[in-house]
């Protein structure tokens, strides 16, 4: 029977429901992966198996698994660890989203949340958040869908799963206003709220971070040109680590108190200034043209 090699990729996508899964599984279909739906958890490692000795073309599977397996999802540890006896390396990615926008996408679409029942939908999504607890803390990757339109997910998954081509690590370098809440799924956060504000400024107010005049404002001021070389040298040491770790996906997130002046510009900096052979980045402005 064919062994598992290092060509091999396994990914289990989870997550709250109305956070994304489906629009994640339709992305990953588009771009080449062998993608099951609601497979019972203790199916993982049989269906890897079955994959591997029937079909050893197929190179990148992935799993969506969610809470509609109800008892069956609490064996989800254990068949991870069953893949990784076999000789896998599955990797976790969980999409997360706030609570108000988890009730504001189903009341949209009419639909009961699977665990609904006859409570209240803000305690379903409560419940599935504290269910899913344990699998969050050790995904490999999360990713907050709370800010993004459709396509802007999809890009953002695309990203994550190219694993065919480019460099080892992806970097999403996310500008956003405190105001709005830190993202989800920051894994480092910066705050550029040190710096004046060019709200104040009357004609930079209607401008963002994206245009010179702001730009310029922004790094003429005291600190913020050693601020960025001195977070790019702390990320060149931390992404020499995540590489040796095997690590692939990392969002920076950068803000400011509305996310529309000073997080853009540091954040379209930092994009470039990180960029580089074994490192690719992804500028997201998570609340611009919030206000």
């Amino acid at each position: 029977m064919p062994q598992v090699s290092g060509k091999h990729e396994f990914v289990v996508v989870t997550g709250l429901s109305g956070a994304g899964r489906s629009t994640a599984s339709n992305v990953l279909q588009d771009t080449g992966w062998y993608v099951t739906d609601n497979l019972p958890p203790q199916m993982l490692a049989p269906m890897a198996t079955l994959l591997l000795d029937k079909q050893p073309e197929v190179l990148r599977v992935a799993a969506v698994v969610d809470v509609r397996s109800r008892t069956m999802f609490a064996s989800l540890s254990e068949a991870l660890q069953e893949l990784r006896d076999l000789g896998w390396q599955p990797r976790v990615v969980f999409l997360d989203a706030t609570d108000e926008t988890l009730v504001r996408r189903f009341e949209s679409v009419r639909r009961p949340h699977p665990l609904q029942g006859e409570g209240g939908l803000l305690e379903a999504i409560q419940a599935e958040r504290e269910l899913l607890g344990d699998i969050r803390s050790v995904a490999d990757v999360i990713v907050d869908t709370s800010g993004f339109n459709v396509h802007q997910f999809s890009a953002k998954i695309s990203q994550i799963f190219d694993t065919e081509r480019g460099p080892r690590l992806r970097i999403a370098v996310m500008s956003f206003g405190f105001k709005y809440g830190i993202p989800l799924d920051a894994d480092i956060v910066l705050d550029m709220r040190f710096l004046p504000n060019p709200f104040w400024v009357p004609e930079l107010r209607s401008k963002t971070g994206r245009d010179p005049e702001v730009a310029g404002f922004v790094f003429d001021q005291l600190g913020a040109d050693e601020f960025v070389e001195r977070a790019v040298a702390m990320m060149d040491a931390m992404i020499s680590g995540y590489v040796r770790e095997g690590r692939r996906y990392v969002t920076l997130a950068v803000g400011c108190t509305g996310g529309k002046h000073r997080s853009v510009a540091v954040a379209e900096r930092l994009s470039r200034e990180l960029a580089g052979p074994e490192v690719g980045t992804l500028t997201v402005h998570r609340d611009l043209g919030r206000e």
